[in-house]
This record gives C-alpha cells, structure tokens and sequence, in this order.
C-alpha cells in the first residue's frame, strides 16, 4: 500500500513493535480462577485481538503469572495457545517468570529445559534491539527480588551498548503502588538494580504483576506495566477496598522510535467500532501534499 510508505507527521515510523501481555494466570484444565475468572478463554480473546492487529511484531512479551499454580498442563495449555499464534505472525515469544509460576514446570513446559529451580533468564538480538528477561520470583514466595548471580550477568550484559538500546523485561515493576496489598509483594533492593542500570542502554522496563496499566520511571528510565488478561484490579474504589473484576482486560502495544517509546493500552473487548477511518480513507490522505492534507482533515468548519 502506498500510504504505508508515505510519513503523515514529524515521527518516521517505529523501528520496532513489541506486543507486551502480562498475567495470563492459566490453570490446568481450563479451570476458573478464584471460580469466577475464565483465564484460559480471556487469553485466547487476547490472541484473536493480537492477530487482528494485522501487524507482524518483533517479538510477543509475556511479563509473567503465566500460570496460577505453575501446573505443568497450565503451561502446555499455554504454549498449545500462543505457539501457533507466534508462527503465524513470526515472531519470537519471550516468556518471563512470576510470583505465580514455579521455575522447574516453566522451564520444562516453555523452555524445553531441564525442571531446575534456575532463574529463568535469556537475551534476544530484535534486529539491533536488545530484550533482556529478569526472573524476579523468589521461590515459596510472593514478593519479588533479583538474585547476585542474575545482577552480576545483568551487569556483564549491559557493559556492551545494543545499536538500538535495550529493553528490561521482568514480572514485579520497580514502581510504587497506591494499592498497599502491592507494596507488601514489591521488588526488593530496588536500590541495587537502579545502580546496576544507570548510565546504560536500557530504553525502558516492562513489567506486570499488578492487574493494572500503570507507568513510572525508574532509575530514569521509563517504566510500563501491562494490565492481565484473567482479570484487573478495580482501582475506582478507596485503596484498601481495591480488588478484582471481570473487565478491563487489555495488553500494551509498544513502539520503539529512535528517540521514544510509546506503550498503547489495547482493551480486550468486543464493542461497536465506528467505521469512518481505513485503508482506503489513508490511501486518500496519502496521495494529497502535506498542505492539502492539513487542509483536509485539520481545518476546521466555518459555523
């Protein structure tokens, strides 16, 4: 298409394009969370929205609470789910440990790796791109930390720049939380990661683990946390009184410019969408001058 080449604005267009999902929360079985929760169908409507994006992103980011109870069928019910959805638009799926899940199941199940307590950790080259996953759970526990041996990596890998920066991806966002509840299942030594990522590369940090799209930075550095697909936390109520519901599903659509990223909300929900603005209606646009196109859409009518 034509008007795909053409540049509408000041921005060229995005270098890279990351679909970030987070909390998928799957139990073996199919399964309701909390008997009330379909995460496993609310999953597959968040595939079926990925696809119709129509795009072929650089990479598919799960940030984490992959599973519930980190059941090795939860696992292979995920993968029988998203795999064939990753083939289809070819691109990598980055898999990143959370409270919920248990490292040995993951590993076994997502990485074809052996069952070890391991963190789960890797590197991914998204054409000059650089994505570093973090493994923050801490086995037996709820709140989140980064062990030495994963910081002293973290800082090897850094010491060397990507050509278009790196992305940090982990589940517990180095952020506050206004609800408590969070603050109590919080990263630890948040302090020594900061030390470990200022001065660097990193462009920014993906996370989860809240049930809520929240951003922040963090050493300086931008921080975005996606929303789950099982189920979000209510955040229009006082914060002690802050629980879950069934809607507001979404994931985060991230693009990668030269000098910014920019992290969309995408809400999973099946609701009447206007039908003004398509293909054709930019084919138009994109055969006008940038006066004309001004002209066309920016001036507003004489009342």
């Amino acid at each position: 298409m034509v008007a795909a080449s053409v540049q509408f604005g000041i921005h060229p267009p995005a270098r890279r394009v990351i679909v970030h999902v987070s909390d998928t929360h799957l139990l073996a079985g199919d399964r309701l969370l909390g008997g009330h929760y379909d995460s496993t169908g609310h999953l597959v409507q968040t595939l079926r929205a990925v696809e119709r994006l129509g795009i072929r992103p650089d990479a598919i980011v799960f940030t984490g609470d992959l599973t519930d109870l980190g059941e090795p069928e939860a696992y292979d019910r995920l993968r029988a789910e998203v795999d064939p959805v990753a083939a289809r638009l070819g691109a990598p799926v980055v898999w990143v440990a959370g409270n919920h899940d248990e490292r040995p199941a993951l590993r076994q199940a997502l990485l074809g790796d052996a069952a070890t307590q391991e963190p789960v950790t890797g590197v991914w080259d998204l054409g000059g791109l650089r994505l570093i996953a973090l493994d923050s759970s801490v086995p037996g526990w709820h709140h989140g930390d980064i062990d030495e041996r994963q910081l002293a990596w973290l800082r090897d890998t850094l010491a060397t720049p990507a050509p278009l920066g790196t992305l940090i991806a982990l589940h517990h966002p180095p952020l506050p939380s206004h609800v408590p509840l969070f603050d109590i299942l919080e990263l630890r030594h948040q302090d020594v990661l900061a030390e470990i990522l200022s001065g660097t590369d990193v462009r920014g940090i993906l996370a989860g683990h809240l049930h809520y799209s929240t951003s922040g930075t963090f050493a300086g550095i931008p921080v975005s946390v996606a929303a789950a697909t099982c189920y979000t936390m209510n955040l229009a109520r006082p914060p002690a009184d802050v629980n879950g519901m069934d809607a507001g599903q979404s994931f985060h659509l991230v693009h990668v410019y030269d000098d910014t990223i920019t992290h969309s909300v995408v809400p999973v929900v099946d609701a009447p969408t206007g039908e003004y603005f398509d293909a054709a209606w930019l084919e138009r646009m994109s055969r006008l001058t940038p006066e004309e196109r001004l002209e066309a859409f920016s001036r507003k009518p004489i009342r």
